[in-house]
């Protein structure tokens, strides 16, 4: 299985500069933009080490990191579209 990049530009190119401008200006985007990288991240150290973990664990890993793309999807839709 292939270990994909799940990098939250990778994932909505289309918002790449509202992205950084959320990551300087907006503490509440900061904060769970910070969270989504660092389980990311975690996540594909796992996969690519074979880390001994079970896979009922990973599988939460993983949905809790689609849980803060989707919130993050949901801010960034909203900002782009001149709501506040």
């Amino acid at each position: 299985m292939g270990i994909s990049n799940h990098e939250l530009h990778n994932e909505f190119p289309q918002f790449g500069e509202l992205i950084d401008e959320l990551r300087k200006n907006d503490p509440t985007f900061q904060h769970h933009f910070r969270q989504y990288a660092e389980l990311d991240q975690e996540i594909e150290g796992l996969e690519r080490r074979d880390a001994p973990i079970g896979d009922d664990q990973l599988h939460q890993m993983k949905q809790q990191r689609l849980q803060l793309k989707d919130d993050l999807y949901k801010t960034l839709v909203k900002k782009s579209n001149g709501a506040t």
